[in-house]
C-alpha cells in the first residue's frame, strides 16, 4: 500500500530554518578566537631606593633600583639611568621603593625648589647637635644672640618660619665637626643679609615651629 506524504507545515519549516542559524552561529562563535585582554597602561622606567636611605647619604649602584610605574605616577625630575644618580647626595630621606628625584638631591634640582621670591641662605648654628633634630622641609625661627661688653646677651628673631632645605649629613663614629651645624633655608633676599650680618656678631640658633 503505497503512503502519501503530506506536505510540511509553514511552521515546521521556520523551525528546521532556525536550528540551522543557531547551528551555524554556534560554529561561528566556536572558530572565533579569544577576546585579547585590555591593554595595561603604560610604564616608564624610573630610579628608586633599593633600601630606607638617610639625608646626606652618597648614593651607590647598590643603593639604587629600575621600577616601571605608570607614565602618569612617574614624577617629575626622575631618570631612569642610575648612572645619573651615583655619588649625589641626598637632601632628605628616602624610602625604599621612592622615586629619587632632583629635588631630593643637593644641587640645582633642590635650589629650584625654593619658592618664588626667596634665596638659599647657608646659616651655622652654635649648637651643632641641634642641627641633627632638623629634617628638609621643617619650619625654624633663627634667632642670633650677642651680647656687649659686661652686658646680659640680646637675643634677636631674624628669621621667622624659614624653610630648611637641607641639613647636615648623620655624624659617622667620632666629634661632631662644624659642617654638622651647617643649614641652608630659603627665606627671601632682606632676611638673608640680616642671617649674614648676625653671624658676624653673635651665635646663631633655632627654634622648631610646625613643618
Amino acid at each position: 500500500m503505497i503512503r502519501l506524504r503530506h506536505p510540511r507545515s509553514p511552521v515546521h519549516l521556520l523551525r528546521q530554518v532556525a536550528a540551522a542559524s543557531l547551528a551555524g552561529l554556534a560554529l561561528v562563535l566556536a572558530l572565533r578566537p579569544a577576546p585579547s585582554p585590555p591593554a595595561g597602561p603604560v610604564t616608564v622606567p624610573v630610579v628608586v631606593a633599593a633600601v630606607d636611605l638617610p639625608a646626606g647619604a652618597v648614593l651607590t649602584d647598590g643603593e639604587l633600583a629600575v621600577a616601571r610605574l605608570p607614565e602618569t605616577a612617574a614624577p617629575a625630575g626622575a631618570t631612569a639611568e642610575p648612572d645619573e644618580l651615583t655619588g649625589q647626595v641626598l637632601a632628605s630621606p628616602v624610602r625604599a621603593g621612592e622615586p629619587v628625584t632632583d629635588v631630593r638631591l643637593i644641587g640645582p634640582g633642590l635650589w629650584s625648589a625654593t619658592p618664588d621670591g626667596q634665596v638659599a641662605a647657608p646659616v651655622r648654628l652654635a649648637d651643632l647637635a641641634v642641627a641633627t633634630l632638623l629634617r628638609p622641609g621643617d619650619r625654624v625661627d633663627v634667632l642670633s644672640a650677642a651680647a656687649d661688653d659686661g652686658a646680659e646677651p640680646s637675643v634677636e628673631v631674624v628669621a621667622a618660619d624659614a624653610l630648611v632645605l637641607t641639613t647636615p649629613p648623620p655624624a659617622r663614629d667620632g666629634p661632631l665637626t662644624s659642617d654638622a651645624g651647617l643649614l641652608v633655608l630659603a627665606v627671601d633676599p632682606d632676611t638673608a643679609a640680616g642671617l649674614a650680618a648676625a653671624a658676624a656678631t653673635g651665635t646663631l640658633t633655632v627654634t622648631l615651629g610646625r613643618p
